[in-house]
């Protein structure tokens, strides 16, 4: 037993397997330090989705977003034109208040959440009207929105209008103001805006790559 160990502590580690195994650890954590999109290696979108739990049950991400910023309206609706009808009876003033909420949500909230969930930088811009951020697209945001909430406010009084006329009645409001129904309509006009400010710009866009093929021509 004792020849064993002397023999055992006569022998000398292997110094070069651990340098090799050091010098291997040593680049692995470099690499992982380093690694940016530029250095990263491309990842099919199948590999990506065996790593990611979730529910078997997809949904669209246009679903979501659309679900989102019609959960935003719905809630503003909820909270200032239901919840302040009790002390606001002008209704200039209730849309008022209603308007500034409206942006002040959409800057912060709306546009910001639908920015998180994105899987590239800018890819929920065409969900999204004042895409620049910062003291401006605060201001812009309220705005906006005082804007989508005048055309809201007419298709309500068009609606109600047609129903009064076709009943007779004067007496009522046929179409009352509720979360649910005011979130759509806000969220229709909304991506109806959005998209004619898309469509403009890309009719300046293909008119100016067509100016410029002229010119190099």
């Amino acid at each position: 037993m004792s020849k064993r160990t002397d023999k055992n502590k006569n022998r000398k580690p292997d110094v070069s397997k651990e340098a090799n195994y050091y010098k291997l650890k040593t680049k692995a954590v470099q690499d992982l330090v380093e690694a940016d999109e530029s250095n990263s290696p491309e990842v099919s979108e199948e590999e990506l989705n065996k790593y990611r739990s979730g529910p078997k049950i997809k949904v669209a991400d246009w679903v979501k977003i659309l679900l989102l910023k019609w959960w935003f309206a719905g809630a503003v609706c909820f909270f200032f034109i239901w919840g302040l009808s009790g002390y606001m009876s002008n209704m200039l003033d209730t849309l008022f208040v209603t308007g500034f909420a409206m942006g002040v949500v959409t800057d912060l909230l709306t546009n910001n959440a639908l920015r998180f969930f994105e899987p590239t930088p800018g890819a929920n811009d065409r969900y999204i009207m004042v895409t620049k951020r910062g003291y401006v697209s605060f201001f812009l945001n309220i705005l906006y929105a005082f804007i989508v909430l005048f055309f809201v406010y007419c298709i309500y009084a068009v609606i109600n209008y047609t129903l009064t006329r076709i009943s007779g009645n004067t007496d009522t409001i046929p179409l009352g103001v509720e979360p649910i129904l005011f979130g759509l309509f806000y969220l229709g006009v909304d991506q109806l805006l959005i998209w004619c400010k898309l469509t403009i710009v890309d009719i300046f866009r293909k008119a100016r790559n067509v100016n410029g093929s002229r010119s190099e021509s």
